[in-house]
């Protein structure tokens, strides 16, 4: 029954036609409200020649204008239209996510690999599990992007790069994942030469339109963020709130976020500031020591760079989660997309870190929306729940970087997969 190409696809409309009544008509001011902002981001672009970046300051790149106008064929104006138009059109980049997903080992070139649903069977789940936040949020629309980075990086790193950085310009996370590419791949300047070209496209772009000044405004408006209660780092002060009267949950109205505010909570989030680019250097230098470690292995068995690249991708957005101040629900399918793409080219041992993926998807659907107002409102199970996860999220970060090491030192993955043969070595 699960291998049915038609029981696969029908479990794909039924995940995103529940998600749609739920946001669109059900409970949409529990679940969509950011879709709302963005209705109203393009309707003051369309209808008062104001736009976001070109005319002023804004929380996103400029590159999130892009789904944004595209959900606007549903009309900018009160009612349904705009969210049912985001919807169908986040519907499609995830038909399009999947479709990767079915063909990722023929994609990259290994055509000997059978062919497996099991990442995109996994990738529905995850998307059920996560809930309305997983379409009704920007990090929706890059999600499939991601998937499609990752299926393509091996065979073809600079449509990856592109990809990524693209990506990247809409909610910056995917931009991180160019590290464990740019070390996995041998022609390193067309990754880089890549996302350049897409960067300079997109900054010339914006000054031809006036907000070169406004290009990097999104950097500028985290700064002034506070400690978010869903944010790991968050975690202890949130569970002292709800008996410690020094310490509130207040809603940062600008930004409509709820903070945690109390004796130490500013001092965690400046730290956590830091921590943030020195977990993404450690990272880095982890990653680094994978290459040097493995040698040539990692040139001639495409399932070894394969490891690399996925635990590395997981690894870096893992860290952009654990070590932000933010912390927003919608930033846990950040860790879909290598997920997926691991099980679609069945690499060994990513059984474990899959369940555990999509329990956190589960756990943080419970969060928000559906507990969401215990949590604000002090209530102690709800609170819990919330560390429960966020305590998970620090597990698998530990566990992904024991799966890295121990790939590396072991380097010797249950299926070989041959690389491509290198450029020199093709006979003309």
């Amino acid at each position: 029954m699960l291998r049915s190409p038609l029981a696969l696809w029908c479990a794909f409309l039924l995940v995103h036609g529940w998600i749609l009544v739920v946001g669109v008509w059900w409970k949409p001011s529990e679940t969509f409200w950011d879709i709302d902002l963005y209705r109203w981001w393009v309707w003051q672009g369309l209808h008062q020649g104001v736009w976001p970046v070109l005319d002023g300051p804004w929380v996103y790149p400029v590159g999130a204008l892009v789904p944004m106008l595209a959900a606007g064929v549903g009309g900018t104006g009160y009612g349904h239209g705009y969210a049912l138009a985001w919807t169908l059109w986040l519907t499609a980049f995830n038909a399009a996510g999947v479709l990767a997903l079915l063909h990722a080992p023929r994609v990259i070139g290994h055509r000997q690999v059978a062919r497996t649903q099991a990442g995109a069977w996994w990738w529905i789940a995850f998307i059920a599990l996560l809930g309305p936040v997983a379409i009704g949020r920007l990090d929706g629309a890059v999600a499939p992007i991601v998937v499609g980075a990752l299926v393509l990086a091996l065979r073809h790193p600079a449509v990856a790069s592109a990809l990524l950085t693209f990506g990247a310009w809409v909610k910056v996370a995917p931009g991180a994942l160019l590290l464990p590419l740019v070390l996995v791949v041998r022609r390193k300047a067309e990754v880089v030469a890549a996302a350049a070209t897409v960067s300079a496209v997109v900054v010339l772009g914006v000054a031809a339109g006036g907000g070169a000044a406004h290009l990097t405004s999104f950097l500028d408006q985290q700064d002034g963020r506070g400690l978010q209660i869903e944010a790991v780092g968050a975690t202890p002060w949130v569970l002292a709130s709800t008996w410690r009267p020094d310490l509130r949950i207040e809603l940062n109205a600008e930004l409509v976020t709820w903070e945690v505010h109390g004796t130490g909570t500013q001092a965690v989030a400046d730290a956590l500031g830091a921590l943030f680019y020195l977990g993404l250097a450690a990272a880095a230098a982890l990653l680094w020591w994978c290459t040097r470690r493995l040698g040539d292995r990692l040139w001639t068995d495409a399932t070894v760079r394969a490891q690399v690249l996925m635990r590395g991708a997981l690894l870096v957005s893992l860290l952009l989660i654990v070590l932000n101040k933010v912390g927003s629900p919608q930033y846990v399918g950040w860790i879909a997309p290598p997920v997926a793409v691991a099980l679609a080219l069945r690499l060994p041992r990513w059984r474990t870190t899959a369940c555990l993926v999509a329990g956190i998807a589960g756990v943080t659907q419970l969060v928000f929306p559906w507990g969401y107002a215990d949590i604000t409102g002090g209530g102690t199970g709800m609170v819990l729940v919330l560390a429960a996860r966020n305590v998970a999220l620090v597990v698998l970060t530990v566990l992904v970087v024991r799966d890295l090491v121990r790939d590396v030192r072991t380097a010797a993955p249950a299926r070989a997969i041959p690389a491509e043969p290198r450029p020199e070595a093709q006979v003309s």
